[in-house]
């Protein structure tokens, strides 16, 4: 997922040990999207952590985009140890060696977590969705049901909120057009299908708010802005716990995909990063993770031991899933530099 810089400062240091100046004396550096997300490992893995270990241990947050890792890799800048990638930027990466290659073992084995959270140069760090989401005090009675309702604004007026990326848009765009999910990518593929794509969304675009982060979702749909927007669920769901707020969801036709831990290959902290990789993804450490943020756990044991209740706004819950649509990362490396292009091209016009 990518998100907005969090407003922590450059860098927040959880834990001040004995660190001298210099890449090799700093502390152990962890770089995530930010926000709520961001707030929640840190409650749940990143200060415990620094408190068992005595491990120094400091954050950074980024919006993602394996340029600026090759650029950081390349270029002998070690200032990051541990990041937080999307899938696309996992295999761009791994395979241009910018990632350390994992010790599974040291991990509990491959056998230990979702097949499609296991990879030679990441760990899942969560699974997550892009849903609907709407403010309850605004629309009230039925909201939106599905993503053609989402391009519907006779019947709910006013504007939309969308990730400003082709990824995400498109398929969206399809499911709206009447695409049904598991031939979205199979349509992509195609010249037509990308033109359909682009046509449906000529016709929201006049109502279109574009985000480059999800933290500005809450804020939003909270200001009426927008009277519905493409969100994670639990930017919303943590909102109205912290807020008080009446944010609601629709699953149907939600995109779901996986987040990886990684370690840059030029890191100097390699045996220390690894030691928070195995915490991070124990089973206690993820089912703990799951207290503060609805988010998909990706250790097959703590996703047998949690709570439903702790399930209910996740990927995680079955009833969540009907009629999902898997993220394809593979489509989105082969095509994402030319949809890209066209898709920028198309907003600035």
């Amino acid at each position: 997922m990518t998100f907005r810089l969090r407003a922590l400062g450059a860098l927040a240091v959880l834990t001040l040990g004995a660190c001298g100046s210099g890449s090799d004396l700093r502390p152990l550096t962890v770089v995530g999207w930010g926000g709520s997300s961001q707030d929640a490992h840190r409650q749940a893995y990143w200060s415990s952590f620094s408190q068992a270990t005595g491990i120094p241990l400091r954050e950074d947050s980024w919006r993602g985009g394996v340029g600026v890792i090759r650029t950081k890799v390349t270029g002998g800048d070690t200032s990051w140890d541990i990041v937080q990638v999307e899938t696309e930027d996992l295999i761009l990466g791994c395979e241009e060696g910018l990632f350390q290659r994992l010790d599974w073992a040291a991990l509990g084995g491959r056998d230990a977590f979702l097949p499609a959270a296991v990879h030679d140069c990441g760990v899942g760090a969560m699974l997550w969705s892009y849903v609907i989401g709407y403010d309850g005090d605004r629309i009230r009675g039925a909201g939106p049901q599905s993503w053609a309702d989402f391009w519907d604004v006779r019947r709910f007026p006013g504007k939309r909120g969308m990730r400003k990326t082709p990824k995400y848009s498109l398929e969206f765009a399809l499911m709206a057009d009447g695409v049904p999910p598991d031939q979205v990518y199979p349509t992509l593929r195609t010249p037509a299908g990308v033109d359909r794509a682009f046509r449906k969304l000529d016709e929201i675009k006049p109502h279109v708010v574009w985000w480059s982060s999800i933290s500005q979702v809450p804020d939003l749909l909270g200001s009426g802005e927008v009277v519905m927007s493409v969100t994670s669920p639990g930017r919303l769901v943590v909102a109205n716990r912290t807020e008080g707020r009446h944010f609601k969801l629709n699953w149907h036709g939600n995109i779901y995909a996986v987040d990886y831990w990684v370690i840059l290959a030029n890191s100097p902290r390699k045996a220390e990063a690894a030691q928070l990789l195995r915490y991070m993804t124990r089973p206690e450490s993820q089912m703990r993770l799951a207290r503060f943020i609805p988010t998909g756990l990706t250790n097959i044991e703590a996703n047998r031991e949690v709570g439903p209740e702790l399930k209910r706004d996740t990927p995680s819950d079955p009833a969540n899933m009907v009629g999902a649509l898997e993220l394809n990362a593979d489509f989105w490396v082969e095509y994402g530099d030319q949809l890209t292009q066209r898709f920028n091209a198309w907003v600035a016009r």
